[in-house]
């Protein structure tokens, strides 16, 4: 295998199993999303949270069934960034790949977050840094260790989320907290799809397989089952929880929260389950943040490879043959963005440009070969990403698009100045 500028780059070992896919998966998902996402997605749809868990879950699965289809016609490292390449042509792919790098970025930031102030608020932004730099370490000790990390991270945090599910349905707290008044237009439609956007974050988390591609035994076969598998253990999840917090506490008691779930725990009837949610959501964070910086890590590689970035960071070596300088890229870019911004503006910001990324997924999908009914799902899948990614607060969409205009700028000057733009 040979980059643009015809150096030999050296393949990644196929080394994971439909388990390890669907660990990392689960990983990706249960983090930040599952532990601080709620809060403001319930400030968003009200009373309405479930439903735009379904609504978030629906968008996740159609993205799904595209980034299934489309892994198993091109089972490489880079997910979207591939196939907007091959299928929409180099300015998408570069696109695709530019939304994806940055809004994981973003992820990765939320998730260092979201584990620091379960461990200590007044000093999150310090433990979120030291948090990204072992998470780097043990990344850089192979992508077969992490995986095998992510497996008892996920068994732990579910059968902990369970159990205060459980409690919180058959023996609802007693608060006496007045909560918020309702922020404007909560529990409106609108509301409900601006909450599915926060809570969409959550559910991304399954996109880490098909971006790990040339990683995974059997590609063409694991891959979409991982994904599924994965999807539908957390839509499972996502549901109790947000029947949980809404029937027991309400959406107002949630939204004014910066941990719900711990903090539901701590005055439920077990209040020990409160200490116990707060290690699973550092656990959980940490597995993700796990996840998402192989799979960034993973689709920078493969823009270098395209001299869309230096090549220099598609190179692969070590003793456990990583890509060991584009993950320290992605570490130093995530400490940048948790010295700037908030738990909550990393989310909306995240979102917003992970939701564009599965939109040119779905327009990759939609050009298949297939008969007219298998292009009934990418439709939806990328009217609902551009929906539902221009509903989200104005502040976290202003930046995305500037970010999207100048990676587009970048990616339209690189393919008008190539000798050969096809090849």
């Amino acid at each position: 295998m040979t980059n643009s500028s015809g150096a030999p780059t050296r393949p990644l070992d196929r080394r994971l199993g439909l388990r390890d896919g669907v660990a990392l998966g689960l990983a990706a998902m249960i983090g930040a999303g599952l532990f601080s996402a709620f809060a403001p997605a319930a400030a968003s749809a009200g009373r309405w949270l479930v439903l735009a868990v379904v609504v978030a879950a629906l968008v996740a699965a159609a993205n799904a069934s595209s980034m299934a289809r489309l892994a198993a016609r091109y089972p490489d490292s880079g997910g979207a960034y591939v196939y907007g390449r091959e299928r929409l042509g180099l300015p998408w792919g570069h696109l695709a790949g530019w939304a994806f790098v940055v809004g994981k970025v973003a992820s990765c930031a939320a998730m260092a977050m979201t584990l620091a102030v379960h461990v200590w608020p007044n000093f999150a932004k310090p433990i979120a840094v030291v948090a990204v730099l072992a998470v780097l370490a043990l990344n850089l000790q192979g992508v077969h260790r992490s995986a095998r990390v992510a497996l008892g991270i996920v068994a732990f945090a579910v059968a902990l989320v369970v159990t205060f599910g459980a409690v919180m349905l058959i023996a609802p707290p007693v608060t006496v907290d007045t909560p918020p008044p309702a922020v404007p237009g909560s529990g409106t439609p609108l509301g409900v799809l601006q909450g599915a956007g926060f809570l969409f974050f959550a559910f991304a988390g399954y996109a880490r397989v098909a971006t790990l591609g040339e990683e995974i035994t059997d590609p063409r076969r694991t891959i979409p089952r991982a994904i599924g598998i994965a999807l539908a253990i957390v839509l499972a999840l996502y549901v109790l929880v947000a029947v949980a917090l809404t029937s027991s506490l309400g959406s107002g008691w949630v939204a004014a929260r910066e941990a719900p779930l711990a903090e539901a725990a701590e005055i439920s009837a077990w209040p020990w389950l409160g200490p116990a949610l707060r290690v699973a959501a550092i656990l959980a964070a940490g597995g993700a943040l796990l996840a998402l910086v192989l799979g960034a890590s993973r689709t920078l590689m493969a823009m270098a490879r395209d001299r869309h970035l230096p090549p220099v960071l598609a190179t692969v070596d070590g003793p456990h043959r990583t890509p060991r300088r584009a993950e320290a890229v992605i570490a130093g870019l995530v400490i940048v963005l948790i010295v700037l911004v908030d738990l909550r503006g990393a989310i909306a910001f995240s979102s917003f440009l992970v939701l564009t990324y599965y939109a040119i997924a779905n327009a990759s999908a939609w050009t298949l070969e297939g008969r007219a009914a298998t292009k009934v799902v990418p439709t939806l899948g990328l009217v609902a990403c551009i929906g539902i990614a221009f509903l989200l607060p104005w502040q976290p969409v202003v930046a995305g698009v500037a970010v999207l205009a100048f990676g587009a700028f970048i990616g339209w000057a690189r393919y008008t100045t190539r000798e050969h733009p096809d090849a």
